[in-house]
């Protein structure tokens, strides 16, 4: 992955910093409809568009420095559900969460997670990437990837616990020239 949805994400599958504990149960099949996950009481949904002013906010108070446009979401959205699946996690009636993945053949690639500040370490994003892990099972993938910052050591970890393993390492992968360390996930385990 590369530069921005399509090619890849700019932040790849960068859990906001300090997501991960909690569990992921409940989170699973769905096909577009809400249902209940993790410990925070969040529920999933399928992302709109009708979503993205909501989303956009999230985007940019996590990932400051390499925040995707609303166009670059807007063209993932279009992609969906051919090639794409985005959910967003909702509290109180409040987008808190959301995440992608891009699906095609026997391969998937996390996109993006995203979690609010004042909702990580509520089991909210292992439920979407639980959710997100599905959806690739559903989609005939037999391996996900994904790219996390280096110096996020709490999304590492969630991706630790849901199985993923360190496969290389991308260079000054993101704008502020911290390295992405690309992990996969063998689904036929």
């Amino acid at each position: 992955m590369s530069e921005g949805p399509g090619t890849g994400a700019a932040h790849g599958g960068d859990i906001g910093s300090g997501e991960g504990t909690g569990s992921a149960e409940g989170a699973g099949s769905g096909e577009g409809t809400g249902f209940a996950v993790g410990a925070g009481g969040a529920v999933l949904r399928r992302m709109t568009a009708d979503d993205l002013p909501a989303v956009m906010e999230l985007e940019r108070e996590t990932f400051p420095a390499d925040a995707w446009s609303e166009g670059m979401l807007r063209g993932e959205l279009a992609d969906q559900p051919r090639t794409r699946h985005y959910v967003v996690a909702l509290a109180g009636g409040r987008i808190v969460g959301y995440a992608g993945l891009a699906a095609a053949g026997d391969q998937a690639d996390v996109q993006t997670i995203a979690v609010a500040a004042g909702h990580r370490r509520a089991g909210i994003g292992g439920a979407m990437l639980a959710e997100l892990l599905a959806e690739a099972v559903r989609r005939g993938a037999r391996s996900v990837f994904l790219e996390v910052r280096a110096d996020n050591p709490e999304a590492q970890a969630v991706y630790d616990r849901f199985g993923f393993e360190r496969i290389g390492l991308r260079r000054g992968y993101y704008s502020d020239g911290t390295d992405a360390i690309m992990m996969k996930k063998d689904l036929n385990a």
